[in-house]
């Protein structure tokens, strides 16, 4: 059966890639479709995203592209958690507890690297009005957690190696190396053009002590407020990018597993949600539907519109641990 059902979907995702533009399925078709699991959404009309076409829009959620942020295996999970719980407790028997941080009490430094290809936004040199609107979208998104994002410098960088670098690329280790500032609770984000559909990436607060140097976020610079990145050209790439920067997993790490993104108040979700599906419950035995509106999912910018008070919470608790100098 397990056999039969990977057969269906790999034919099934063929034809979706070799005929996205044809009329509707058939009855028979439809009802293979359904007897696998899959809906109309999954096979729907041709996504182009960045100059690269795609089958469909959740063909380029399963790309990788939406976000290239390093997957977090369970095992350094747990690590991590040991850790974590570990430090809480050493603070806690020097008798200097951990504690909640008010809204709006911390101040992150931002240092915002504009990689372009050449002069005019075509090229990628965003103007200062969108940086600017870039902000203002952090800060209202981070409205409700103890952070505030005040930006200390622009700066401009004419080279096309570093325009298009990806992930893990020696011109993206070059690139930040060079132009790095501040330190560890210095935000440096890099907008570019990283082509592949990559909207962006983002390095967590454990690997800073680690790789200091390549600490950041990368953006693709048409996904700032009215870039051309459609339908993620309202800021929110940068959003979910810094929420990873400041420890916060997917919404859907782990899938419907109890551990998930280690934020209690956020649902299971089984996997990547993309547009804005309303009502969707991809983890039916687990308690609420999936969240949707949630940064650290993969909707359409102007589907996602908070944090939840248990990822405030997690941030604040990173941001302490690995981003905030030891208290005296």
């Amino acid at each position: 059966m397990i056999q039969i059902r990977s057969t269906l979907t790999a034919v099934l995702a063929g034809m979706a890639l070799l005929c996205s533009a044809a009329p509707a399925l058939s009855a028979s078709a439809a009802d293979i479709k359904a007897q696998i699991g899959e809906t109309d959404a999954d096979f729907g009309p041709k996504f182009t995203f960045n100059g690269k076409a795609f089958a469909n829009q959740k063909a380029f959620i399963d790309s990788g592209a939406r976000c290239s942020t390093r997957h977090v295996p369970d095992f350094e999970q747990k690590m991590l958690d040991a850790s974590l719980n570990q430090w809480v407790a050493e603070r806690a028997a020097a008798g200097k507890p951990v504690q909640e941080r008010p809204i709006g009490s911390v101040n992150v430094p931002v240092y915002f690297h504009v990689i372009n290809n050449g002069s005019g936004i075509g090229n990628g040199d965003i103007p200062e009005g969108q940086i600017t609107a870039q902000m203002q979208v952090l800060n209202d998104a981070y409205a409700n957690t103890p952070f505030t994002f005040t930006l200390v410098s622009t700066t401009r960088n004419t080279n096309s190696s570093w325009y298009t670098a990806g992930p893990g690329t020696a011109a993206e280790s070059q690139m930040k190396s060079t132009l790095r500032q501040g330190g560890a609770d210095a935000l440096n984000i890099y907008s570019s053009n990283p082509g592949g559909g990559l909207l962006g990436w983002a390095t967590f607060p454990s690997d800073y002590a680690s790789s200091p140097s390549m600490d950041g976020v990368v953006i693709l610079f048409s996904s700032v407020p009215g870039g051309t990145a459609s339908p993620y050209n309202e800021g929110d790439t940068g959003t979910h990018e810094v929420g990873h920067w400041l420890g916060l997993y997917h919404t859907f790490q782990g899938g419907c597993r109890a551990l998930g993104d280690r934020v209690n108040d956020t649902p299971a979700e089984g996997s990547a949600a993309f547009g804005c599906p309303v009502e969707r419950d991809s983890c039916p035995s687990a308690a609420g539907l999936d969240p949707i509106t949630n940064f650290m999912d993969y909707t359409d910018d102007n589907c996602m519109d908070r944090f939840s008070n248990g990822q405030s919470r997690r941030a604040d608790k990173q941001h302490q641990k690995y981003r905030t100098p030891a208290p005296v």
